[in-house]
């Protein structure tokens, strides 16, 4: 196929009439039960509220369920949820090189979809490892510039692996799979001045609403320029200065981008997370009201993307180092509570914040702090972190990660809820359709179980 768009679509086809190899089907499988963990833990959050609500007056026939909740609505409508309620709390998975999300786009579409296409668990599975795979590589053929300038690159590049989801739990062939990637590339949306808002998690909804709407079009034989990734003023040039059509091409099926996913222990945006674990560790050591001032060692992209000092609600603290920081040490332990709004304002952490200043340098990595405290006798301690919990070099085991799956899901629908829904994502390859699993995640069943 002509263009790069097309020479995707033909490499990410081929690898989708090919098993997944064995660690990427398991990886795929950690992002899964990641994602719909998390869309079930904040099913009741005011903006899946007002999505539902807007369903009600513009959506169409229904056709699927939100995790976690038991309206239904159209599929644009109910991927539109289910992205925003898997990123809402900043708490899902994180491909380091990009800073992208990628599960929770994937996730939406197959939750959309599910009915109409009753894919098989394999199928499914295919599906969502792919389009993670597709806007993962995507994103790093524009990294790091595009970031840089301002765009939200989960949203962005998030629509690329939504409509190649799409297409492939829709059967496409490689031509209608192609027209759904130009498509899908004529759709980017999210900029980074969303950060601290509601309107972030909008970015990975809409993303796979929008992916949703790319594949329709290309059923119905539309398309997009075959030149549409490289063209001068095409996707990659509108979007960054910096283009490589090699990572976008090269090696699919031997190199993953996919392997590199990572997994947030703390709810919140991952540069703050060596520097909570350093607060952590240093909480063992001394009590909180002993500290006369704090200064954390950070990496730039720290103070750039979460530099507000005095978060005033939770969504504001979730891109608030200094309060991840506070947390830890009032708290011993950094949890969806820790970004409560009741919790943000109350005078302990707000204290501690105002004595903890950000020192920025180049020469720390992005996956390592170190924290410094000054106490009022007058000494100094010190903690260092090479690599944050939850980093590459120190990954989520498949135990901790599931429970935190079950630490989300249970409050919401029972107690032997979240184990349920781990067993389902790690069966999926076995299971004849995919209701097997998404099942698990609509309330009424869980109460009949």
């Amino acid at each position: 196929m002509s263009g790069v768009a097309g020479g995707f679509a033909a490499g990410i086809g081929a690898l989708a009439r090919a098993p997944l190899p064995p660690p990427i089907a398991h990886e795929a499988k950690r992002a899964l039960a990641n994602v719909l963990g998390l869309a079930i833990g904040a099913a009741h959050h005011p903006g899946v509220d007002a999505i539902l609500g807007t369903a009600r007056l513009l959506g169409g026939p229904p056709a699927a369920t939100t995790p976690g909740r038991v309206e239904r609505v159209d599929a644009h409508f109910a991927a539109l949820a289910a992205g925003f309620a898997a990123h809402v709390d900043d708490f899902d998975d994180t491909h380091l090189a990009t800073v992208i999300h990628p599960g929770a786009a994937c996730m939406a579409v197959l939750v959309a979809l599910a009915e109409e296409t009753t894919p098989s668990g394999h199928g499914a599975l295919i599906a969502f490892a792919l389009g993670c795979e597709a806007q993962l590589r995507a994103g790093v053929a524009i990294s790091p510039e595009h970031y840089d300038r301002g765009w939200h690159i989960t949203g962005t590049c998030g629509v690329v692996g939504a409509a190649v989801t799409a297409a492939l739990l829709l059967g496409f062939d490689d031509a209608s799979l192609a027209r759904a990637v130009r498509l899908s590339m004529t759709m980017p949306l999210g900029h980074r001045e969303a950060f601290g808002t509601m309107a972030k998690a909008f970015h990975p909804g809409k993303a796979a609403a929008n992916g949703i709407l790319a594949a329709r079009l290309a059923a119905q034989g539309a398309d997009a320029p075959a030149d549409v990734v490289e063209h001068a003023r095409g996707f990659a040039a509108a979007l960054s200065t910096r283009f490589d059509a090699a990572p976008m091409l090269d090696d699919l099926g031997t190199r993953w981008e996919l392997a590199d996913n990572t997994y947030k222990p703390y709810p919140c945006g991952i540069v703050a997370h060596p520097s909570i674990d350093a607060a952590l560790a240093l909480r063992e050591r001394i009590e909180p009201d002993t500290i006369a001032e704090l200064r954390a060692h950070c990496h730039p992209l720290v103070p750039e993307l979460m530099g507000n000092p005095d978060p005033q609600d939770g969504l504001e603290a979730r891109f608030s180092a200094i309060h991840g920081i506070a947390a830890a040490l009032c708290d011993g332990r950094v949890g969806l509570p820790q970004y409560e709004p009741e919790r943000v304002r109350r005078d302990d952490v707000r204290k501690l914040r105002a004595k903890t200043t950000l020192v920025a340098s180049p020469d720390v990595a992005r996956d390592a702090a170190t924290l410094e405290a000054r106490l009022h006798d007058g000494t100094t301690v010190e903690e260092r972190v090479a690599h944050a919990r939850g980093s590459m070099a120190r990954p989520l085991t498949d135990a901790e990660l599931f429970a935190k799956v079950r630490l989300l899901v249970e409050p919401r629908l029972g107690e032997r809820a979240g184990r349920r829904l781990v067993d389902a994502v790690l069966a999926i390859e076995d299971a004849a359709v995919l209701d097997a699993v998404i099942l698990f995640a609509v309330p009424e069943v869980n109460a009949r179980v």
